[in-house]
């Protein structure tokens, strides 16, 4: 098959490529290795990370149209209460986390409506259940990528003059011979003040097997005990104050020991954000519906208590990433167990029983998520790499984030880095908002693939703030709109960025498509 642009991964960047990309008049093939697009968004299981100012700017107008389209969603098919039905900012689960905290299917069926108009026209074709297994190259241009086709084993080879890598963990780059980084870098590497002192390849944030769960008191939905139970309901690593599975964990700011609640539908704000996990990445709220509509709210899992830690799921051999994948799997029903039976409760018993795992939030019979939640991706060698030093808002204050003349779009979060596999606690450091540079987007030889997800030029550290929903969607906008500009005016990304002509009209074509490149300024800042 060939097509003008060939997009490899469906997560936020991956959608956001194709659709950017598609609306620009070129054939898209988009390929997913799951059965559902949207990343950590739906097949993940992780409610929108987003910045305090979402709801006014620091988004692109696409991203504002798929948070529109969720709350839509509700207003037409659910049956909201008066109240929330009149709220600008529904938030259809309440949870703390986020100002929009929506159920995975209904995010995926505004994703599936904003591609339908490209896909009815056929510029899009969308190729579910298809995997990368190899690529090819010819001087520093990738050529063709060949997917296999989990269902029907049998392989497409794709051949596009543009390839956009928008994996969970940047699987093109080696099929591709793309120079990457994984892991740590080192201080001499970098220069950043919370890198370690030696490069760390192996050593990447924990990744999380997301599950939902609703509670039904009086019921009996303690599941069967996990096979490696007894490992996870003792483990703990040597920097945590109790055991993984309590409600004890370290508070990512300090470090120091902080009770967790969880009781349901028992909302308390003095608990904070983070530490009323009820109501933290709570989905569906109850509340906001009909009386009767729904027994229980529906709340998404994506605890401190289950980090898998012991190793990564990439960069190993298979039968290494197999075990890995297993063991995640295992920790998230072990702890789902260990709620459900050992859990100290409120009135002095243990467990609660009517605690109901919900796989068909994500339509799997396993009961977890689709999809592990993958936080940090192998990341290009890019032509430039933003560090630490570019954001911290203990090194650069009133200053501001490092402003890029070659600004893509723009984003706000904390570096926030989870536990390691290589032995770290949570890294918290405070940022500023910040920009996404072009430069950050190019490899620093392959000529035409570039990276669509959480595969850009940031380091370990900085990929803690730039990792997030509006970022990652911003990052693929970006570079479907890149490939269109340089197929239109047959460059090279690289010549567009080392060109101040081009650069200027690819960051205009940018901004009629409604990607902000630059923070608004308050008084000077």
């Amino acid at each position: 098959m060939h097509t003008d642009v060939v997009v490899v991964g469906a997560g936020l960047g991956g959608v956001a490529a194709a659709l950017a990309a598609a609306r620009a008049g070129l054939r898209v093939v988009l390929a997913e290795e799951t059965d559902w697009i949207g990343g950590q968004l739906t097949a993940q299981g992780v409610p929108s990370d987003e910045h305090p100012w979402i709801e006014q700017f620091g988004c692109t107008a696409s991203y504002r149209q798929l948070r529109d389209g969720i709350r839509d969603y509700y207003r037409r098919w659910y049956p909201l209460t008066p109240e929330a039905r009149a709220r600008r900012a529904l938030n259809p689960g309440n949870g703390k986390v986020s100002p929009l905290c929506a159920e995975p299917r209904v995010s995926l069926a505004v994703l599936e409506g904003m591609l339908a108009p490209s896909r009815a026209d056929g510029r899009l074709d969308v190729r579910l259940r298809h995997r990368p297994v190899a690529a090819t190259v010819d001087d520093d241009t990738v050529t063709s990528v060949t997917l296999h086709d989990l269902d029907g084993n049998r392989t497409l080879t794709v051949t596009a003059p543009y390839v956009l890598d928008a994996t969970e963990t940047g699987e093109l780059l080696p099929l591709t011979g793309t120079e990457y980084i994984t892991g740590f870098e080192s201080q001499d590497d970098t220069g950043e003040p919370s890198a370690p002192r030696e490069r760390q390849p192996l050593n990447m944030q924990a990744v999380s097997w997301c599950f939902a769960v609703d509670h039904r008191p009086g019921e009996d939905h303690t599941i069967d005990k996990p096979d490696q139970y007894g490992f996870w309901r003792d483990y703990q690593p040597p920097y945590w104050p109790d055991r993984m599975f309590s409600m004890v964990a370290p508070s990512p700011q300090t470090l120091e020991p902080a009770p967790r609640y969880f009781l349901p539908h028992d909302d308390d704000p003095a608990r904070g954000a983070d530490r009323d996990l009820w109501a933290f990445r709570r989905i569906l709220a109850r509340d906001n519906f009909a009386p009767g509509a729904f027994a229980s709210d529906v709340v998404i899992v994506n605890w401190p208590m289950i980090d898998y830690l012991e190793g990564p799921l990439f960069e190993v051999d298979a039968d290494e990433a197999a075990k890995h994948a297993v063991g995640a799997r295992q920790m998230s029903r072990s702890f789902l167990y260990w709620m459900q039976t050992e859990m100290p409760t409120p009135d002095g018993g243990t467990g609660l029983r009517g605690l109901r795992l919900r796989g068909d939030v994500f339509g799997t019979t396993h009961g977890l998520a689709k999809a592990p939640y993958i936080r940090e991706s192998r990341r290009i060698a890019a032509e430039y790499t933003i560090v630490e030093q570019d954001v911290s808002l203990a090194l650069r204050g009133q200053q501001g984030a490092k402003a890029y003349p070659d600004s893509v779009g723009i984003g706000s979060y904390r570096i926030d880095l989870h536990p390691s596999t290589g032995g770290d606690n949570y890294i918290d450091v405070g940022s500023l908002p910040f920009q996404i540079p072009l430069g950050a987007l190019l490899p620093v030889r392959t000529r035409n693939l570039l990276p669509a997800a959480k595969n850009i030029g940031t380091t370990h550290i900085t990929n803690g703030c730039y990792r997030l929903h509006p970022v990652e969607w911003n990052v693929g906008e970006s570079a479907g709109l890149l490939a269109a500009y340089c197929l239109t005016h047959k460059v090279t990304p690289h010549q567009v960025r080392a060109d101040d002509i081009h650069l200027a009209a690819y960051q205009k074509a940018l901004t009629e498509h409604g990607v902000e490149l630059a923070w608004p300024t308050v008084y000077g800042y």
